[in-house]
């Protein structure tokens, strides 16, 4: 059995490697040679691009999916509650950000991750650095970041994404804004939380791996495809300065506008990303599109219905305040540098 699944692995790791390395071949062959259209057309330009950004994409989600989820199986819930436990205020914030790197959340898990947290009397504002980080920067926003804005830009981008999570909690922690957490949230008792940990095996992480890809795979396709093919049509039709004329005409503003624009609008960073890409392509300032992504990303209205359950008005206009303000800074700044 463990040789059969070895040679499934190694045939699955050639198909994987074959994919990647003639992606464009594979492309230019769909749309030229099996689709039969002209070469310069803005319906192939558009077509090409949506080819090529999907194998480029999903290929890569695969394979970084898989690798964390494998190094997500040494992190459970428990474990992440235990290392954020008893630290002091600043420490907290950037230990509860780079853990939220690892540990995935999305707006679903909202409620017992909060809950899990208070409970354990961890600060409200660390817990929001952990709640901030983790969908601003994770897997599929790191190969999204990578693949199509190039590592030097992903690399920024990911450590603007840490200073805005460690940066908001730290100011919500100031604020001392725990009277508008609900007051159920206190009183909530999960009951004893004592398990016996079972060590998991390699055939276990490695399934962990198998189930992450189908997880997260299942949930974010539609993004993936609906970001790459609005990305696509920008790329094929829209002209090249019209993008960036518009944003001109905003000037100053550009910034603060692309995040009100982008704060009613739910995606994730697999469909957020290829937007800002083509933007950017376009001729939109770096900090401008980024800023858009961010915001997509980060203060989704989606998030913040779930997020009302456990939190009052105020902390959460507070929250919003303060990321959305950390964003346009941090636009300012991409712009100013770039």
């Amino acid at each position: 059995m463990a040789n059969r699944k070895s040679i499934v692995y190694l045939l699955l790791g050639g198909l994987w490697a074959f994919l990647y390395f003639y992606k464009e071949e594979i492309a230019n062959f769909t749309v030229f040679n099996w689709m039969l259209l002209p070469y310069e057309s803005n319906l192939s330009k558009t077509i090409l691009f949506f080819f090529d950004v999907v194998q480029k994409i999903f290929l890569l989600l695969i394979l970084v999916i898989f690798i964390s989820g494998i190094v997500r199986s040494y992190f459970s819930p428990e474990k992440t509650r235990k290392k954020l436990e008893g630290k002091s205020l600043l420490s907290g914030n950037i230990l509860a950000s780079m853990l939220g790197i690892v540990t995935p959340f999305c707006s679903c898990s909202a409620i017992p991750l909060f809950i899990g947290f208070i409970e354990a009397g961890i600060p409200v504002g660390i817990t929001f650095s952990f709640l901030i980080a983790s969908p601003l920067i994770n897997e599929v926003a790191v190969v999204m970041l990578f693949s199509l804005f190039g590592w030097k830009t992903g690399v920024v981008y990911i450590f603007a994404g840490l200073v805005i999570a460690v940066f908001s909690g730290w100011m919500i922690s100031k604020l001392h804004l725990e009277r508008w957490v609900e007051d159920w949230v206190y009183n909530f008792k999960n009951g004893p939380t004592a398990q016996i940990e079972i060590k998991p095996s390699l055939d276990d992480r490695i399934l962990a791996g198998e189930q992450a890809v189908k997880q997260i795979l299942s949930k974010i396709w539609p993004y993936v495809l609906a970001g790459i093919a609005v990305g696509a049509i920008i790329h094929g039709y829209v002209p090249q300065d019209y993008l960036a004329s518009l944003m001109k005409k905003s000037g100053f503003f550009s910034v603060p506008l692309s995040v009100l624009i982008g704060i009613p609008l739910y995606s994730c960073s697999a469909g957020a990303a290829p937007i800002a890409s083509v933007m950017i392509e376009k001729g939109v300032p770096l900090g401008t599109a980024l800023s858009f992504m961010m915001a997509v990303i980060g203060i989704s209205l989606p998030e913040l219905i779930i997020l009302r359950k456990v939190l009052k008005l105020p902390l959460i206009l507070a929250f919003v305040g303060i990321l959305a303000s950390g964003i346009i800074l941090v636009g300012y700044l991409f712009n100013f540098i770039f």
